[in-house]
């Protein structure tokens, strides 16, 4: 499903000094992983995680999602891309303040074009795996940090997008909403048949894959 062929990325701190973010980064993951991008901080796993999603871009190499190649896409075209195939969860939640949870599970259906009565069933059927069910009309303030995050998920997951990229997703959370977290999206990761790749330290997550691809220093080792 995705595949990376010698990447480069780089990030310039001033005209004399860049850093080597990702080195020649090689790595194929198949479609239905339930999968861990690990090392110490700083080693790249967020901007690797960055970069196959297309929320960045590369200096050198190639990218592959399916048989597309992203990499070398303009910012619109990457931005269909996260639309149509990737969904995102990041350790900050990212709900939108104003609308209730079965509104934010839905918007990336909305933008998508889904109908509404498509977008009702489908928020409810991932709410209820998700346990979130009860909390469709609350807004996100009057929710706790787990069940911000399960909306996250629920969020991600909604439009049935190809990939599900988790950054840091329990960082937030207690070690009991952490495992309750885990447990569900790896129950989602089986019944949807969605790949999922976590840019994690927890070793509740490390214990939870089936691959863990370890960096240091941006290289894969």
């Amino acid at each position: 499903m995705i595949k990376l062929q010698n990447v480069n990325k780089y990030f310039f701190k001033d005209e004399a000094r860049e850093i080597h973010a990702l080195v020649d980064i090689n790595l194929e993951i198949e479609a239905g992983e339930f999968t861990l991008l690990s090392g110490p901080s700083g080693c790249g796993k967020t901007t690797l995680l960055n970069v196959i999603g297309a929320l960045d871009t590369i200096e050198s190499g190639k990218i592959y999602l399916g048989d597309k190649e992203i990499s070398s896409l303009d910012e619109a075209a990457r931005g269909r891309i996260r639309l149509h195939e990737i969904g995102f969860v990041f350790q900050a939640y990212n709900l939108i303040p104003v609308l209730n949870v079965e509104e934010n599970i839905g918007f990336i259906m909305k933008l998508r074009g889904f109908g509404d009565a498509e977008i009702k069933r489908r928020v409810l059927e991932v709410a209820s795996l998700l346990e979130i069910e009860n909390k469709l009309s609350s807004l996100p303030n009057t929710l706790s940090g787990g069940q911000q995050q399960r909306v996250a998920v629920a969020r991600a997951v909604a439009s049935k997008p190809k990939i599900i990229l988790a950054d840091e997703p329990t960082a937030n959370l207690d070690s009991k909403n952490s495992q309750v977290l885990i447990r569900m999206m790896k129950e989602l990761n089986e019944k949807e048949g969605i790949s999922v790749v976590f840019a994690s330290h927890d070793d509740l997550i490390r214990e939870s894959v089936r691959r863990i691809i370890k960096l240091e220093d941006g290289r894969v080792i």
